[in-house]
């Protein structure tokens, strides 16, 4: 099975099954994903770590499946029900849909009522009047009466017939993949407000009379309706017939379960029998089934679209330029408990605090200058960071006009605040700076997060940054598995330095667990710093594979040996000497000299250990020893004058930084205390399918003011800078836009609520049965032609 299911990711992932293999092998084995990625190129023929993530999912979920196949053929197999042909379909089943659909009539469950009336002997009746069309049902049952079985009449032996096809009809797995498929192409989503709700539930008005084919509703929309189910606001229900006109009774669907029986409907005596229990089987068994089904799907699948989105938010935060080892002035702007101030050296060190009052009601804005200016003179500050939070522009201004009236050539930049509270009260934050209240330490990790987003961002739960779309409507463990893989990859990418790394960015990197993280910590505080990569194996706990796993992302700066600072990986360090010896120069020599590196020739220096991938990327990591794969950093310069959203006018042109990108857009910060929304339509004035394709978060942009709300604080803008006010555009409807913005308000604040059981659904109103008449035929006749 291990081969088949190699076989299968190789096909999805469309590389050879020999790579999937590898990969596997060095997976079980106990190495990263990062490790792999880096430093087994040779062996996985080249896959990256985005492949190898998606290879670890998928091997993940196809093992679980594995697992399940044999507890169901055991199962099966005990009750002596397992023949050759249902154990190749068990065996070939590539879906848990489709395993648990072959097992349903298998599987242990209460006495139902086609149980019952199998029990009492009706299963011969269920069968002829199935088969027999030409039996008139009142006669045939009238044979199968028996008070002791409980069967006191006719009617009572054609309800339990009728019960037993219907519930075999409800177990054909190969019936319902039929109508899974019809369903997955041809059916609707309807959301309905429920009565009464339209006040309370206002903010999902898009959705109170809202149909969209099931296979086109995209991620966000799906996560808003069923947010609205779950605060008792909205219906959902699945129209298998969407294009059916209104008051015709029959489906499609039931077209396809005569069609898959090979059954003719037409005026013989069971027909009128026959059509009711096919009307019966497919509205009140299958169809609820489906809708359960098909309703848990979408939401699996809107939930994975969100964690996406929020996947790739983290890793543009994470991988943001970092400002670099400058001394740091960071300010957490307040009013009425005044601005705290925390002065960081070039290694994230504190240096000193204060508190200022240069804002209402205090006002002390000549003490609070003193006090800046003080600070800045002293301990030489060439960076400020302030906090985008409340009072944040009015401190920026404050901050500038001091810059300005003193000569000083400081730069000041607006730092997001998002999940500093969140540090600043955790345990992490007590254990350094035990003594600080919580909103000075809240301006430290300002601070350091303007030098270096990464190193300070993992100390933060990377729920709590708030870069995602509906992030508190998916599952909160399978998130945290995918943010933590996207933390893990930023961080061994970037590499770490092992002398000024916390305990925090340490247990982020390849193979280095929390307690071992920690314990490199404490043996570097009590022997100092570590002068070569060799000396981590004297860590407790940190052991051969450990070492192997972690040492090529942990970087010694003016170590011993020069390749300690690079991202060359020790067991490769004799391959640079190799070159070094080879071409009779010294290794301080080779390493950063570009024009000798790039005469060499990779393979050269390959051998049965290291192939040409790994000395291909040696050679290329001499020439720019340990380089930082983040960009250059940059900043947006706000407008002056603009510091409320009263201040925007329609047809200004801005400044300003993408916040955060969703599947409908990207909100960008123009120094208002709100974002903007630039529509997904408003991109570009080419097609955009994924707002990604343009621009990321952090990236700076010029956007003009389309409206301004400001009642409800809401902006809409365009990067299409030739776009006018009021012009048409191709976009969704402006309110559909709000709707849009006001999600991305509520996911920073949302909790979660329980979910309400949900009633109705698209079940027929009423008695089902009788015949189904004309409207069933002529569909069952066009499908058949």
């Amino acid at each position: 099975m291990n081969n088949a299911i190699n076989q299968m990711i190789a096909n999805e992932l469309s590389v050879r099954v020999e790579q999937v293999t590898a990969a596997v092998t060095l997976l079980d084995d106990g190495n990263t994903v990062p490790f792999i990625a880096r430093y087994r190129k040779e062996v996985t023929s080249g896959l990256d770590d985005t492949q190898l993530r998606n290879l670890e999912s998928r091997l993940g979920y196809l093992r679980e499946l594995d697992d399940r196949r044999q507890v169901i053929l055991k199962a099966i197999n005990e009750q002596g029900k397992l023949t050759a042909e249902l154990e190749a379909n068990i065996l070939g089943a590539d879906s848990k849909t489709r395993l648990e659909d072959l097992y349903l009539p298998y599987k242990q469950k209460r006495r139902t009522k086609g149980q019952i009336a199998i029990e009492a002997g009706l299963e011969p009746l269920a069968d002829n009047l199935w088969q027999q069309p030409e039996l008139e049902p009142e006669a045939a049952a009238s044979q199968y009466i028996d008070a002791d079985k409980g069967i006191a009449d006719s009617k009572a032996a054609l309800d339990g017939a009728r019960a037993i096809l219907m519930e075999r009809f409800a177990e054909d797995a190969a019936l319902l993949d039929k109508i899974r498929r019809h369903l997955q192409t041809n059916a609707e989503l309807s959301s309905r407000v429920i009565d009464g709700k339209e006040q309370e539930g206002a903010k999902f008005k898009d959705y109170f009379e809202h149909d969209e084919l099931l296979k086109n509703v995209p991620s966000h929309r799906a996560l808003a309706m069923f947010r609205g189910r779950n605060e008792g606001i909205l219906q959902l229900s699945l129209n298998a017939d969407p294009s059916q006109e209104e008051g015709v009774r029959g489906s499609y669907c039931e077209v396809i379960i005569a069609d898959h029986y090979g059954v003719t409907l037409g005026t013989q005596p069971a027909d009128t029998w026959r059509k009711q229990v096919i009307s019966w089987a497919w509205r009140i068994k299958i169809l609820m089934h489906m809708e359960t089904e098909l309703m848990s799907t979408l939401r699996d699948k809107a939930e994975d679209g969100a964690m996406q989105v929020f996947a790739d938010n983290l890793k543009d935060l994470l991988m943001a330029a970092p400002a670099g080892p400058r001394t740091t002035l960071a300010l957490d702007p307040g009013l009425r408990t005044g601005c705290k101030v925390a002065v960081i050296d070039p290694t994230g060190k504190l240096l000193d605090i204060a508190t200022i009052y240069p804002h209402q009601p205090q006002r002390q804005v000549a003490q609070s200058e003193a006090t800046v200016l003080g600070l800045i003179t002293k301990h030489q500050v060439n960076l400020i960071a302030i906090g985008n939070g409340t009072a944040s522009r009015e401190t920026d201004a404050f901050v500038a006009k001091l810059l300005k009236d003193n000569n000083l050539k400081v730069q000041s930049v607006m730092v997001s605040e998002a999940g500093a509270s969140v540090y600043s009260a955790s345990e992490l934050a007590a254990n350094e700076f035990p003594d600080l209240d919580v909103s000075i330490r809240g301006a430290v990790s300002i601070g350091r997060r303007l030098q270096d987003p990464l190193a300070e961002l993992v100390k933060i739960d990377p729920k709590a940054i708030g870069v995602g779309q509906y992030q508190h409507d998916v599952s909160q463990s399978m998130l945290a598995k995918r943010l933590d893989a996207v933390v893990e990859d930023c961080v061994n990418a970037v590499g770490v330095d092992v002398n000024t790394a916390s305990a925090a960015l340490l247990t982020r990197v390849a193979g280095l667990s929390k307690t071992i993280a920690q314990n490199v910590v404490d043996y570097r505080d009590e022997n100092g710093r570590f002068e070569s990569r060799t000396t981590l194996k004297k860590v407790a706990r940190l052991g051969p594979k450990a070492f192997e796993q972690c040492a090529g992302f942990l970087r010694i700066m003016d170590g011993k040996n020069p390749l300690d600072s690079s991202a060359v990986h020790p067991e490769s360090y004799a391959v640079v000497k190799a070159i070094a010896a080879n071409n009779s120069k010294p290794l301080d020599a080779i390493i950063g000299n570009s024009e000798f590196l790039r005469g060499l020739k990779a393979a050269d220096y390959t051998d049965e250990t290291f192939g040409l991938p790994t000395v291909t990327d040696i050679i290329s990591e001499l020439d720019k020893p340990g380089r930082d794969p983040r960009p250059e950093f940059k900043t947006a310069t706000f407008a002056e004058g603009v510091h409320e959203v009263k201040d925007l006018v329609p047809g200004m042109v801005l400044e300003g930084v993408i916040t955060n990108v969703t599947n409908f857009g990207a909100f960008v910060d123009v120094g208002v205390h709100q974002d903007g929304l630039v529509h997904i339509s408003a991109l570009s004035d080419k097609f955009v399918s994924d707002p990604r394709e343009v621009v990321k978060a952090g990236d700076i942009v010029k956007v003009k003011v389309m409206e301004v709300d400001l009642q409800r604080k809401r902006i809409g803008m365009s990067m299409r800078l030739s776009d006018e006010p009021g012009q048409e555009k191709p976009a969704r409807k402006p309110q559909r836009q709000s709707q849009d913005q006001s999600r991305h308000q509520g996911n920073r604040q949302h909790s979660n609520h329980q979910q309400n059981n949900r009633s109705g659904g698209n079940n027929a109103n009423g008695a089902i049965g009788g015949a189904m008449g004309g409207a069933f035929a002529a569909a069952f006749a066009k499908a058949k032609k």
